[in-house]
């Protein structure tokens, strides 16, 4: 059975950090590229980073900077490490898994999960 479960969300203020994780089973993790999404009332799902199945990493340009991703391919486990968060970072953020892809489309992903919610706010 596929699974992505994500963990290491939660209610921070303005300046800290926090680690997601993305853990998956049931397919083969190496082969699958992994992207973060950002889910918010009202507008458009949005990729925050994005790791392909070949370590390349992408983050987006507003979260340069601060934002990080990375893989573990021994624990099957992808990782969302954001610093210096802002209130706006506050949503659901949601892991997706696409098969040997060069980006993290979100339209193309195979699998996603459920996401965790991320709050920002003093």
């Amino acid at each position: 059975q596929v699974q992505l479960e994500e963990s290491g969300g939660g209610l921070v203020q303005p300046g800290g950090s926090l680690r997601l994780s993305c853990v998956a089973s049931g397919f083969v993790f190496d082969q699958y590229s992994i992207g973060w999404f950002r889910q918010v009332p009202g507008k458009r799902q949005e990729e925050v980073a994005c790791i392909t199945h070949t370590s390349t990493t992408r983050v987006a340009a507003s979260e340069q900077g601060r934002y990080a991703i990375s893989r573990d391919n021994a624990k099957n486990t992808a990782y969302l490490q954001m610093n210096n968060l802002k209130p706006e970072d506050t949503g659901i953020y949601v892991c997706g898994a696409i098969y040997a892809a060069a980006a993290c489309v979100d339209t193309s992903i195979d699998f996603w999960g459920k996401g965790i919610l991320v709050a920002v706010s003093s």
